[in-house]
């Protein structure tokens, strides 16, 4: 389980507790903030969050999915935004942490927040959600406790509660000589003291996440309603409240409880009115979720019998083009492109003038050509395309590359890249583009810097000394220039391996 592998750290559905940096209260809020600071340095976060995200980049599960990340940072960037307009996030923090989503193919309805600002998402929880405002919902709720330092005032807890735990251990051993029974009960009754309280703090951590994450997503623009109707999919999805089980022993308030929570806050929201509201593109990227989160045979293939039904007309629009949207994206994954071509042309017909919509059956259009190798087709297609976003840049890029047109594909690239330095898959093209037009140096260098946006300094120090081998055996000018960034990004990465060296 993810969380119990973080030492307990806040997910959605098991989470942490402790002393936090005090944040500023609203009108709606009426509650004090928990705590008062944390015994753990941002920066000393942030060493650790780096460390458990170096092992999820290495996760076969792992996914930069650019189609499904452009439309999760159009959420998430309003909602940091929101976060630092209340005052929930604190410069110190703003600029220590990563601020980073990390998404995974798991099917399961979940996200979880790590040290140092780095999050999971998993593809069942996009999968599951029916507007942004749902997801807002759960993203505002993770912000909310790395902006509250839960995960080190948690840690600091577990710490604070060694002691008592130890205390009970020894009275335990002293009192066996004794009576076996006193003892055995003395630890367990230690344990089960110290778990108690550890669970008691930890929903009080995530009613203090619910309410801040409320006003952070409602000052982002979200409607508020998203929050209730998302504590209910985790209901359903769970089936854990009120079935028998003792509430008192779960690390979260019963999801019952926390609805009722929320309904509240709804109505006295000045938002109050805003629903929750289904649109095109959010159909159609859950679709796309829910194929990278099962890609067996047997599930692709139900994507299609959802397509050809008859019943599929009398559906609403936006189930209609989110079940088209997935078929065509399933036979594309098979490799049955007569079938995705046609299932595409169906779902073009029903998206209509819908801009954003239209732009993903386009860049569904691109992947299609591309997986044929008809590139003179792809570049045709991604004339339409001109949304500035990611994916469509990284889309364009690999088209000029493969269309021998690799310089303009490489200065795309540097310049993105130079406001966005951890863009991996960005990295990766721009190794190909250099490739294409015979600068290896500059090629493996880029290859490297993937392995740094990845933090696997070994990795990228070995592609860095590569990359010099490379330049002393070069004769072109191009290679040389190259070769001085070379060098100093290597020693940039020996200086990184021996802090790791030292932490260890």
């Amino acid at each position: 389980m993810v969380q119990a592998l973080l030492l307990g750290l806040a997910t959605l559905t098991v989470s942490p507790a402790l002393p936090q940096v005090p944040g500023p209260q609203t009108a709606t809020a009426g509650l004090p903030n928990l705590g008062d600071g944390s015994d753990m340095t941002p920066a000393a976060e942030r060493r650790i969050g780096d460390r458990i995200a170096r092992e999820l980049y290495r996760d076969p599960d792992y996914l930069d999915d650019p189609v499904i990340t452009d439309y999760v940072q159009g959420i998430w960037q309003p909602l940091i935004a929101a976060a630092r307009q209340r005052g929930e996030l604190p410069a110190q923090l703003d600029e220590a942490f990563a601020w980073e989503i990390l998404m995974g193919r798991d099917r399961t309805v979940n996200a979880f927040a790590l040290p140092g600002g780095y999050f999971g998402l998993h593809l069942g929880l996009v999968g599951i959600v029916t507007s942004r405002d749902e997801l807002a919902s759960v993203l505002a709720h993770e912000i909310s406790h790395v902006t509250q330092r839960h995960i080190s005032r948690s840690m600091a807890r577990q710490a604070a509660q060694a002691p008592w735990l130890m205390g009970a251990m020894v009275l335990g051993m002293l009192a066996a000589s004794k009576n076996p029974g006193a003892a055995q009960a003395a630890i367990v009754g230690g344990q089960a003291a110290a778990v108690q309280s550890q669970l008691n703090y930890s929903r009080d951590m995530e009613r203090e996440a619910d309410r801040i994450g409320f006003g952070v997503q409602t000052q982002a623009g979200f409607a508020p309603q998203g929050f209730v109707s998302m504590f209910e999919k985790l209901q359903q999805s769970s089936r854990l409240n009120d079935s028998g089980g003792f509430p008192y022993l779960r690390s979260h308030p019963l999801n019952t409880e926390r609805i009722a929570d929320m309904q509240s806050r709804v109505r006295q929201s000045e938002r109050a009115s805003t629903a929750p509201v289904t649109t095109l593109e959010h159909a159609m990227v859950a679709a796309r979720a829910r194929v990278f989160s099962d890609s067996s045979v047997d599930a692709l293939r139900v994507w299609e019998t959802q397509a050809q039904g008859s019943n599929l007309a009398k559906l609403p629009a936006v189930v209609q083009v989110g079940t088209l949207y997935g078929a065509s994206f399933a036979a594309l994954k098979q490799r049955d492109f007569p079938l995705a071509q046609a299932t595409l042309a169906r779902l073009q017909e029903r998206v209509g003038t819908n801009a954003p919509a239209l732009r993903l059956a386009r860049l569904l259009a691109l992947d299609m050509a591309l997986a044929q190798g008809d590139v003179p087709k792809a570049q045709r297609l991604s004339q339409s395309l001109s949304d500035g976003s990611r994916a469509t840049l990284l889309m364009r890029s690999h088209i000029d590359t493969l269309a021998g047109q690799g310089e303009s594909a490489a200065q795309t690239l540097q310049t993105w890249l130079a406001d966005h330095p951890h863009d991996a898959q960005a990295w990766q093209a721009l190794a190909a583009a250099n490739a294409a037009i015979a600068r290896p140096v500059a090629a493996v260098r880029a290859e490297a810097e993937v392995n740094v946006a990845q933090l696997d300094y070994q990795g990228a120090l070995t592609r860095f000394k590569a990359a010099q081998d490379m330049a002393r055996k070069s004769s072109l000018p191009t290679d040389h220039i190259d070769a001085s960034i070379v060098d100093t990004r290597a020693r940039q990465m020996e200086s990184l391996l021996r802090e790791q060296a030292l932490e260890r």
